[in-house]
């Protein structure tokens, strides 16, 4: 995927959000998602997604520590390529237990993942890493959301399956989409399980001064 800004759609245009960019920002993520909610703080930014190659997690690692992991080396990755620029990055898991979830490898992957979350409780980490090559330095945070999923008969997991909508999504459902019908109530950061903690992520950018009040005038 070439390097681009990213243009928010005709919808977002309308609304340009509370902030500015006040230093050079780069996503490293394709993530439509991530994307749409960096944008509706009003913020400009470039997308670089990485070529990083997600290792499976090793065995009794901690799913904190493993989503830090990818999000740190993700963000190096981009960092080292644009050393100027304030360069964020992010990796979402989703957790049953001891079992971290990735993405399902296959339709039947996608099944076997929604029987597994269906009438459980599961928890949703987001770790989310800020590099600033030039000047050397690293933020990074952790958002925690649990969410309760509806105990759902195997035939109606099966047909939202077949939307293919779970297909690139961690623990096989997009809250944001259909799948939302999948769950019961949530504690913490819904923004977080659509894949961007951005109460924390606004918070961050704000404390580095990276992003301004869209009323202040540039220094």
């Amino acid at each position: 995927m070439k390097n681009r800004s990213f243009i928010p759609g005709a919808d977002l245009l309308k609304f340009q959000g509370p902030f500015r960019s006040a230093l050079d920002i780069v996503l490293a993520s394709a993530s439509p998602r991530r994307q749409a909610l960096l944008t509706s703080l009003g913020i400009s930014f470039q997308v670089i997604p990485p070529r990083f190659k997600e290792p499976p997690p090793e065995p009794g690692r901690q799913a904190d520590d493993y989503a830090l992991f990818l999000a740190r080396e993700k963000a190096r990755e981009v960092a080292a390529k644009k050393p100027a620029s304030l360069v964020m990055a992010a990796d979402t898991l989703v957790v049953l237990g001891e079992t971290i979830m990735g993405k399902p490898a296959s339709e039947a992957g996608a099944l076997d993942m929604l029987k597994r979350l269906q009438g459980n409780t599961h928890l949703v980490i987001t770790a989310v890493c800020f590099q600033h090559g030039a000047e050397n330095t690293e933020k990074s945070i952790i958002c925690r959301t649990y969410v309760e999923m509806i105990p759902a008969e195997e035939r109606v997991l099966a047909q939202y399956v077949k939307t293919g909508e779970p297909a690139d999504k961690a623990g096989a459902y997009a809250i944001q989409g259909s799948g939302a019908f999948l769950v019961h109530a949530l504690r913490g950061s819904y923004t977080n399980v659509v894949g961007l903690p951005l109460a924390e992520v606004c918070s961050a950018l704000l404390e580095m001064n990276v992003i301004r009040l869209s009323c202040q005038s540039q220094p």
